[in-house]
């Protein structure tokens, strides 16, 4: 079974985390930001992973430490439920539209973490949600991850749309990698025979 779990603590925030990745796409996400717990959400549900997540932040802050914090945990719970990522299909490429916005996601679960991110957001805020922390939770769940991730969104005019199809992308990108490729045989699928840095 590819599952794990894992809690982080820090003097900033409090995080649970627990992932399957080979679930139904069944969320239970409560981190204190409405629209993080949105996109979260829709990694779940259109990546097919049963995801819970608990986070409590120093949100009198603001929702920086937060969302980064549960890009971090998020991403070093999904390599644990790798394991050693032996017949994983690995890449994976998803071009994704919501309405007027297009983004793209390509995904390497390299073992090897590099964030590319060309999406630019047209206000600073998203309701009360700063459109700056969609780039900074892709870094952080990237490199905790392992992951080469590139995101790049083509246009779009409404934020929301925007930094939502770049989660659903990145969504549909994993679902895509960590699926077992039966002709692998059971392989670990690179030259080297580990996926690591």
């Amino acid at each position: 079974m590819r599952t794990a779990s894992l809690s982080r603590s820090t003097r900033e925030t409090e995080i649970s985390v627990r992932l399957d990745l080979d679930g139904r796409g069944g969320a239970d996400v409560s981190t204190g930001v409405g629209f993080f717990d949105h996109m979260l959400t829709q990694i779940a549900r259109h990546g097919l992973i049963d995801l819970e997540i608990k986070a409590r932040g120093d949100l009198h802050i603001d929702d920086h430490h937060t969302v980064e914090d549960v890009g971090i945990a998020l991403g070093q719970c999904f390599r644990k439920a790798l394991g050693d990522k032996a017949g994983i299909t690995r890449y994976a490429d998803v071009t994704l539209p919501l309405d007027e916005a297009l983004s793209r996601v390509v995904i390497d679960i390299s073992g090897r973490p590099y964030l590319v991110f060309r999406t630019a957001f047209h206000a600073p805020k998203i309701g009360s949600f700063d459109t700056q922390l969609v780039e900074e939770w892709f870094r952080a769940f990237a490199m905790q991850a392992g992951l080469t991730l590139h995101v790049e969104t083509f246009y779009g005019a409404n934020d929301h749309h925007i930094a939502e199809s770049c989660f659903k992308a990145l969504a549909r990108a994993l679902r895509l990698a960590v699926t077992v490729d039966p002709a692998q045989g059971g392989r670990v699928p690179s030259t080297k025979g580990v996926l690591e840095a």
